[in-house]
């Protein structure tokens, strides 16, 4: 189909209407036809807010190209056809440009990348920000076309300038005179130094946990994605800033996940995802089913947290590392407890520990640091407490805490929160304060909305057992500790 029937001429600054769009639309109705841009998102795994307004827009030519997600929707739903074919118009033809659609709204320097234009609607946040905020029609509407306020950082001084916004929110180290060249396309120390942010964020969780970082991340990931939009001269040094991208999204897909925005952190992976298809990347397409299976499991959903971490395991086969599919088989066997398949999930554990058990190799992904003796037992007892088996639980929990490498202060505390619910619902209260005191212990320096919950959950059980040794002074101090703003 021809996009330039959708794009005839028109009046300087006037939206050109996209008749094309009008035309796939048909006798149903823009409402009807938003549900099926809905439904088709949730094919894939996407998460779109559409309306009739916002395909009112589309056809009005208000919305000249769409954001990353609706495009994916929208070349599901007609499949063989480009952006173009469905009249839109090239994305490269908007970059830089503001919010609005008039063809002549300046382009927004790199000084003013981090706030509104002024033609902007204040208050809404490009599709990489972290920003907390409610998904109304309304402020979906006002940034689903809007990837300027990621693709500002590349106006006004070149790649090196989105390179060097990844210095700021987490203190990344970044050289200095690097930053300053006015380089107009990323080359290999751009690649650099996003590995770099990527590596200094786990860092950052590892040791503190996510709640104190996720605010924090929405600069490094736009600039991230900045960077792309750029396009490197090298087609090595694109591989490693699609692969840096992709992998920092999941990243900060992490820190909404352990922080609880479960929404957030399924559009960040999502991203990650589409990311690594897009370029034919196996371990980044591996990782991004490993977290989304994770989330899937954690947010209720077990049967797509077994699908998730079915098709990781499809994908990695290739790659050659036995701690990767060992993991991903503790992904599985997390979603066969949640659907209370004991056998499914009994099969899971002794592949995931045959996989182990091969040690580690050269084709270890870096990301799985923290994957060793004490996240297996860690993950192993997530899967008896979510089968009911508490003193089996609590063993792998005890097993994990003490295994843990003293690096990784987030999981220490994630373990012995486990620990203490398992020992709490498996009617040992005395054991279970102790547990929780220390839990309480670390929340000085770890910020997870995860343990949080997970402790609360034990305060609860311990509530009737308020007589039993310790019990009362944990339920005291928890009462009084802080609780996740």
């Amino acid at each position: 189909m021809a996009s330039s029937k959708g794009s005839a001429s028109a009046p300087a600054g006037r939206p050109r209407p996209n008749l094309v769009f009008r035309r796939l639309r048909g006798r149903r109705s823009p409402a009807e036809f938003a549900a099926a841009v809905r439904r088709a998102a949730r094919e894939i795994g996407e998460r779109v807010s559409c309306d009739a307004r916002y395909i009112g827009r589309v056809e009005a030519g208000e919305i000249r190209c769409p954001n990353y997600a609706y495009e994916r929707v929208f070349l599901h739903m007609f499949p063989g056809r480009t952006l173009t074919d469905l009249g839109f118009v090239p994305r490269s033809s908007v970059r830089g440009r503001g919010a609005r659609t008039a063809d002549d709204a300046p382009l927004v320097s790199s000084a003013a990348a981090s706030a509104p234009a002024a033609d902007e609607t204040r208050g809404t946040f490009g599709p990489y920000d972290t920003q907390d905020r409610r998904h109304t029609p309304e402020h979906h509407e006002n940034h689903e076309e809007s990837d300027v306020l990621r693709r500002g950082f590349m106006t006004g001084g070149g790649a090196t300038v989105a390179a060097a916004s990844l210095v700021g929110p987490l203190g990344l180290a970044l050289d200095a005179a690097a930053a300053e060249r006015p380089v107009r396309r990323p080359g290999a120390s751009d690649a650099g130094a996003l590995e770099e942010a990527v590596r200094r964020i786990r860092l950052l969780d590892d040791r503190h946990g996510a709640d104190g970082l996720y605010r924090r991340a929405a600069a490094p990931l736009r600039a991230a994605y900045a960077l792309l939009d750029a396009g490197a001269t090298r087609q090595a040094t694109a591989d490693r800033l699609h692969s840096g991208a992709g992998e920092l999204a999941i990243s900060v897909g992490w820190l909404a996940h352990d922080s609880g925005r479960f929404d957030d952190a399924r559009s960040h992976y999502a991203e990650a995802l589409a990311t690594a298809r897009m370029t034919g990347d196996d371990a980044l397409e591996a990782h991004a089913f490993c977290n989304m299976a994770f989330l899937a499991r954690d947010a209720g959903r077990p049967r797509e947290a077994v699908r998730a971490a079915q098709a990781a395991q499809r994908v990695a086969r290739s790659l050659g590392s036995h701690r990767l599919m060992s993991l991903l088989a503790l992904r599985e066997a997390g979603g066969w407890a949640g659907l209370a398949d004991r056998t499914g999930c009994e099969q899971a554990l002794a592949r995931a520990q045959a996989l182990h058990d091969r040690g580690p190799s050269d084709a270890d992904p870096e990301w799985m640091s923290f994957y060793g003796e004490a996240e297996l037992e860690g993950l192993e007892a997530q899967c008896w407490s979510a089968l009911g088996d508490w003193p089996r639980a609590a063993r792998h929990a005890r097993r994990a805490a003490h295994l843990q490498d003293p690096h990784f202060t987030r999981n220490i505390a994630l373990y012995t929160a486990e620990l203490a619910d398992d020992l709490a619902r498996g009617g040992r209260p005395d054991e279970a304060a102790a547990a929780g005191m220390r839990v309480l212990d670390l929340l000085g320096q770890v910020q997870s909305s995860r343990v949080q919950t997970m402790l609360a959950g034990t305060a609860r059980v311990l509530l009737p057992h308020r007589r039993a040794s310790g019990v009362s002074p944990f339920l005291d101090r928890h009462a009084a500790s802080p609780r996740p703003t």
